[in-house]
């Protein structure tokens, strides 16, 4: 389900202040890189992501696919940073963005 623009203005506002926890550089989107979008989505819900690929287009095919083998929305794109979100059905309330965030 896609998200809102009201959903996106808050998780724009939350994902300002985050680190990214995840980078892409030239070997793309590998099975190592695969398994911590995974567990980072499953553990956070909103993370960013840095891609360290210096083609314009060839970035913005990557996070098209890294939201699509993700399942997850992208929310963002700031230069070669990608804010991205996949909501967990069960978060844990101590690691997840948005509920730290509301609490």
């Amino acid at each position: 389900m896609p998200l809102t623009n009201e959903q996106k203005k808050e998780y724009k506002s939350i994902g300002h202040h985050l680190k990214p926890v995840l980078t892409v550089a030239e070997q793309g989107l590998s099975e190592g890189v695969q398994a911590e979008l995974e567990r980072a989505l499953n553990d956070h819900e909103l993370i960013k992501v840095q891609f360290r690929i210096a083609e314009r287009d060839d970035r913005r095919a990557l996070m098209d696919e890294l939201c699509r083998i993700g399942r997850c929305e992208l929310v963002q794109v700031i230069g070669k940073m990608a804010l991205v979100y996949r909501k967990n059905p069960k978060p844990n309330r101590q690691l997840s963005n948005i509920h730290r965030h509301q609490a």
